[in-house]
C-alpha cells in the first residue's frame, strides 16, 4: 500500500481539500448544523478526492502529474464557476444547469458583471503545484503502481468506495424529507457527492415518464382533494369576457412598493394602481433555477417548477394542462409578447405545450441601437410596439409581456433614469433602484396608451414580480437600506413580490393573505367564470374564504399564518424568534409533499392518461 501514499498525489489532494472546505464554508455560506454533519462534511471530500486522484497511480511516471494537474483544474473549475454563480443567484450550479449552456451568450453581460479580480486566488494551489513542478531543489516522489500492486490498491480503493457511499447513505437519512434544499444536502454530502447525488436525480427523474403508470394519480388526487378548498362565489365571473393582459415584473421585490428615496417614490404608478387595484402584500414567488421561465410555468400551469434546471428546458414535450390552451378552449385568443430571442429558454417550443397561439417575440420589434438593453429592448419601447400587436388578437384575448429593464446588472443610461441610484456598498442595489424606477414608468404609460386605444375598460390587468432581485450576498447594505438585519428570517420574508389584479370599475383592496405564484392560475380562472374542477392545480383561489395561509419555496421553505421555516429553523412568523421545530412540522411536511406530487406530475408527464 505504500504506493498510494505518493507524495504528489496527496500534495495535490491537501491543497485542493482546503481551498474546498474554505470556498463551502465562506462563499457558499454552507454550515453544518450538528456534530455529525460536520464530521461528513470534512470527511466526504477526502474521500472522494483519494478516490479519484488514486486513479491517477495506474499511470506511469510520464502521465502521472499530468493526470493529477488535469483533474486539479477541472475541480479547480467547478468551485470556481459555483464561485461566480452564487455571488447573483444564492444558489449552487446543478447537472440540469448544464442543459442551459446554450443560454449562456444571452447571459455574458450578467456573467462578466460577476467576475471579480481577487477571483485568481481560486487558483492560487494550481500555481503552487506549478511552482514544485519546475523547481529542481524541491523533489516530488512519482510512484506508479506495478502490476503486482494493482490489485490489492485496487481492493482498499473499492473498500473507500463502500465506505463513502455508506457514509453518504446515513448521513443523508435525514435529508430525507429536505432534498429539496440543496444548502442542507452539500452540507451533509459535501459538494462534489453532491454532484454525484444531483447526477443520479437527473437520470432517475428522466426515466420516470418511462415507469410512470396512469395508477401514480391517485396519491396525487388524494394529496390535492385533501388540501382543496372552494373558490370564491363572490368573486366567480367578475371578469368574465373581459381580455387578460399579464405582466411579469422582471426582478421585482416587494420592498420597492410605497418605498422612496430621497423623498422620491420608487414606484408611484404601480403604488397609484394598487389604490384601484387588489394588492396581495404576502404574494411570494416560487421559482427555481430557471427564473423568469419558471416564473411563467408556476402562473400558467398552477405547478410547481422543477427542483434543479427548468421545466421549459428538460420537459418541454410534457402534456400539460396549460392556462393558454384553457383560454383558448373557452374562445380566448392567446399570445406572448417578449422582445427576447424567441429559442431562449427553449419558449418557442414551451409556448406551444402550454397552448398559446401566437409568439411575439424580438423578431417582431424594430430594436434601434438605442432602445435596446443587455437582455433585448427596453420597456417603454417593447411597451409601444407591443400595442400594435395587441391589435392583431381577436377579443378577448390572454397576453402575456415579459419585461426585460429591471435585470441583473441593472444598467440604466443617465437620460433613462427617473431617480439617481442610490450610496451604498452595493453597486447592485444602487442601480437597481433606478431601473424599478424606470419599468414602473414604463408600466404607468403603457397603461395609458391601452386606454387612448380604447382597451383598457374591458380588461383585466394582472401584474406580477417573476422573484427575487437582490441576491443574498447583498443582504448587508440591503439592511442598511431598510435599517434592519437580514437574517435568514427576514431574507425570507424578502421572497415576496408583487401581486396586483386591477379589473377597471371594481374598488380596490389590499389582502393580506399568504400566497404564492401557483395561486395564480386557478384565481384568473375563478374570476372569468371558469370552474376550477375539472382541472389538476396545486394553487388555490386567493379570494377564497376557505384557502388558508400557505406558500412552500422550491428549496422547501414555507410561510403560513403562524410560522417561517428557512435555513432548517422554525420561526415565529410574527415576531421572528426561533421556536421548536414541533410549531412547523405539519406546515414542512405539506409543503415536501406538494413539491414531491408535483415532481411526479411533472418528471413522469402524468397528465398524458387525463
Amino acid at each position: 500500500m505504500k504506493s498510494l501514499f505518493n507524495r504528489q498525489m496527496w500534495l495535490y489532494i491537501l491543497l485542493i481539500y482546503l481551498k474546498t472546505i474554505l470556498v463551502t464554508l465562506v462563499l457558499f455560506q454552507t454550515v453544518p448544523s450538528t456534530w455529525f454533519q460536520w464530521f461528513t462534511f470534512i470527511l466526504n471530500p477526502i474521500i472522494f478526492l483519494f478516490i479519484v486522484f488514486s486513479f491517477g497511480l495506474f499511470f506511469n511516471q510520464k502521465w502521472q502529474h499530468v493526470y493529477f494537474f488535469i483533474i486539479s483544474l477541472f475541480v479547480s473549475i467547478v468551485l470556481y464557476c459555483n464561485a461566480v454563480y452564487y455571488r447573483e443567484f444564492s444558489d449552487l450550479i446543478t447537472v440540469p444547469m448544464l442543459a442551459m449552456s446554450a443560454n449562456m451568450g444571452d447571459l455574458s453581460t450578467s456573467i462578466i458583471e460577476l467576475i471579480q479580480w481577487y477571483d485568481i486566488f481560486l487558483f492560487a494551489d494550481l500555481l503552487i503545484i506549478l511552482w514544485f513542478l519546475s523547481t529542481k531543489s524541491v523533489q516530488l516522489t512519482f510512484q506508479t503502481l506495478g502490476f503486482r500492486q494493482w490489485r490489492g490498491a485496487a481492493i482498499f480503493i473499492a473498500v473507500f468506495m463502500v465506505f463513502s457511499t455508506f457514509l453518504l447513505q446515513t448521513g443523508s437519512t435525514e435529508n430525507v424529507r429536505h432534498s429539496f434544499d440543496r444548502q442542507r444536502l452539500v452540507s451533509a454530502l459535501g459538494l462534489y457527492n453532491y454532484y454525484i447525488y444531483d447526477t443520479f436525480m437527473l437520470m432517475k427523474s428522466q426515466a420516470s415518464s418511462t415507469f410512470a403508470k396512469e395508477e401514480d394519480w391517485e396519491p396525487i388526487d388524494k394529496h390535492i382533494e385533501n388540501h382543496e378548498v372552494k373558490s370564491s362565489k363572490e368573486y366567480f365571473g367578475a371578469a368574465e369576457n373581459r381580455n387578460i393582459v399579464v405582466i411579469s415584473l422582471e426582478s421585482f421585490e416587494s420592498f420597492v412598493i410605497g418605498d422612496k428615496v430621497d423623498g422620491k417614490e420608487l414606484t408611484p404608478n404601480l403604488n397609484q394602481l394598487i389604490d384601484e387595484s387588489y394588492y396581495f402584500k404576502n404574494f411570494f414567488h416560487q421559482t427555481g433555477q430557471g427564473k423568469t421561465s419558471d416564473a411563467e410555468f408556476l402562473i400558467n400551469t398552477s405547478l410547481y417548477p422543477a427542483g434543479s434546471g427548468a421545466v421549459f428546458l428538460k420537459h418541454p414535450d410534457n402534456k400539460i394542462e396549460g392556462l393558454p390552451e384553457i383560454l383558448s378552449s373557452h374562445g380566448y385568443s392567446t399570445a406572448s409578447f417578449h422582445a427576447n430571442n424567441r429559442s431562449f429558454y427553449n419558449r418557442e417550443e414551451m409556448y406551444d405545450t402550454l397552448g398559446y397561439d401566437r409568439y411575439f417575440s424580438e423578431s417582431y420589434y424594430d430594436i434601434s441601437e438605442k432602445e435596446e438593453v443587455g437582455w433585448g429592448m427596453k420597456d417603454e419601447a417593447f411597451f409601444d410596439q407591443a400595442i400594435d400587436h395587441l391589435h392583431e388578437l381577436d377579443e378577448p384575448f390572454y397576453g402575456t409581456f415579459l419585461t426585460l429593464t429591471n435585470h441583473f446588472p441593472y444598467e440604466l443610461e443617465e437620460e433613462d433614469r427617473f431617480i439617481e441610484p442610490l450610496d451604498s456598498e452595493s453597486e447592485v442595489l444602487n442601480n437597481y433602484v433606478s431601473t424599478v424606477r424606470y419599468t414602473d414608468e414604463a408600466i404607468g404609460k403603457f397603461i395609458e396608451k391601452l386606454k387612448d386605444n380604447n382597451m383598457y375598460e374591458n380588461t383585466m390587468f394582472v401584474i406580477y414580480g417573476d422573484h427575487y432581485g437582490i441576491a443574498d450576498s447583498h443582504n448587508d447594505a440591503m439592511g442598511e437600506f431598510l435599517n434592519k438585519d437580514i437574517d435568514a428570517y427576514e431574507n425570507a420574508k424578502l421572497q415576496r413580490v408583487p401581486l396586483i389584479i386591477h379589473i377597471p370599475g371594481m374598488e380596490g383592496k389590499t389582502l393580506d393573505v399568504v400566497s404564492g405564484q401557483v395561486d395564480v392560475m386557478p384565481t384568473i380562472l375563478n374570476l372569468l367564470g371558469i370552474s376550477v374542477d375539472d382541472y389538476t392545480m396545486f394553487g388555490r383561489d386567493l379570494f377564497s374564504e376557505e384557502r388558508e395561509d400557505f406558500v412552500v419555496f422550491r428549496d422547501g421553505s414555507v410561510v403560513d399564518r403562524e410560522v417561517i421555516y428557512t435555513a432548517d429553523t422554525c420561526y415565529d412568523r410574527e415576531n421572528g424568534e426561533e421556536i421548536s421545530m414541533d410549531h412547523c412540522y405539519d406546515a414542512v411536511n405539506k409543503g415536501n409533499n406538494e413539491l414531491y406530487y408535483s415532481d411526479q406530475i411533472v418528471y413522469g408527464d402524468l397528465f398524458r392518461y387525463r
